[in-house]
Parts: structure tokens; sequence; C-alpha cells
């Protein structure tokens, strides 16, 4: 069956000499793995820029019950990036984030009020007057709030986090940073130390690990550390 539908580039894995297997973040059908013969040949009429984390796609695919590879017919741009591709940064960010998701997601969940917030993330990402500093710890918060697990408050979370921990200068000031993301996620204005952003990212992701049995090291923390 042929379908049409909207879709957020995860990754991508290379596939024999000039494939690729694309996993998609669909908002209709879900994440689905696409095959996609002959890309990265010089010949090829599709674009391998289309399949790089976090693109955002228009897609008329073949959707095949059952299968763990479908294809895809037709493909382009939904958003044409203005940014994202074109600054080490941002690129660095959205690597980050496709592996999170790809770790979050698992094949065929569907969840249409994810996928919208994901898309407007994404778009967000690509606009100029943002804070890139504190993008990757208000998106793994806001994240968590359509994975059904996101803390309420910030004692909450650290309780979760760190159970043995003295509540130190550090902790209180961690706290403190933390309050006002949950509060006013994505929020420019937000300046938050680089010790603590640091200390922030690596407690999320443990927060996700308690939360996703599935969810793993993520590799590219240390390209967005480097970059941060």
């Amino acid at each position: 069956m042929i379908k049409k539908t909207q879709g957020i580039v995860i990754h991508y894995l290379k596939y024999r000499e000039t494939s690729i297997i694309v996993k998609i973040f669909t908002r209709d059908l879900g994440l689905k793995s696409y095959i996609v013969n002959g890309v990265r040949s010089a010949k090829s009429k599709t674009k391998m820029a289309f399949y790089q984390p976090l693109t955002l796609l228009d897609l008329v695919v073949y959707d095949k019950e059952n299968a763990s590879l479908n294809r895809i017919s037709e493909v382009k741009l939904a958003y044409p990036f203005q940014r994202i591709p074109f600054d080490y940064y941002r690129s660095g960010v959205a690597m980050f984030v496709g592996e999170v998701l790809g770790k979050s997601i698992y094949e065929n969940y569907q969840n249409e009020y994810l996928y919208d917030f994901i898309y407007h993330c994404i778009t967000y990402l690509d606009q100029e007057n943002i804070n890139l500093g504190t993008y990757p710890l208000s998106f793994l918060l806001e994240s968590s709030k359509y994975l059904g697990f996101s803390p309420d408050n910030a004692a909450e979370f650290f309780e979760q986090v760190h159970p043995d921990v003295n509540d130190s200068t550090f902790a209180k000031d961690e706290k403190k940073h933390l309050t006002q993301l949950i509060q006013s996620p994505f929020n420019a204005d937000i300046k938050v130390p680089s010790n603590i952003r640091k200390k922030l990212l690596d407690d999320l992701l443990t927060f996700y690990k308690i939360h996703l049995e599935t969810f793993t090291e993520v590799k590219s923390l240390s390209i967005l550390r480097s970059l941060m």
C-alpha cells in the first residue's frame, strides 16, 4: 500500500556498495526502516543530503504490513534548512538529538504529538537567535514529557538520579538552573554555567537510562562536548 506522510530522519546505515538503510520517524506510520538503493552512487537521482540526521521530509512510501524494510517512492524536503547543515555546532546538536531519538523510539512506535514536538524543535534549532548551550538540556527535558517519564520538579529529578547525594552547594545550583529550564524550556535568556550544563546533561542522560531499558551510551556526546 502506498501512503503519504511527513518524516524526520533519525539515522542511516550504509548498505552494500551504494545503498543505505534509513530510519525515519514518520508522523502517520511511526518509526520505519527504509532501504534506498543506489543513493550513494554518483549517478543517483536522489541526494544523500535528504537522509542526514533530522532532515524533515515529505514522503510517499510503500507500507507493507509486517515488513521489516520498506521502500520510498517519492521524497522531497518539507523544510529546507538555512543553518543546521552549515553550522558545526548546530550539526553536532542535530547528530546528538538524532542519536537520542534513535535510542528512545522503538520500531513502529507512532505518536503524532511527539512527532509534532520534534518537528517544532528542529525548525527552532535552525533559527538564528536561540540559546544553543541549553538547547540539548531543554530538548531532553521536554521530550521526556512525550515519552511519559518527565520529572514534575527538580527535587523529584535529583531523587531519582542521585538518591544518595547530600544537598551540596553545587547540587543546589544545579537544581536552581534545572528548575528554570523546566519552567521555561528553550528560553534564550536563561544562562547556565558550562560546568553545570555538563553535569545536567550527564544527569539527564542517566535519567533516560533509568526510564528506558534500551537507552545506551550516546556516542555523539563526545562530539557535542568538543563543540561546546
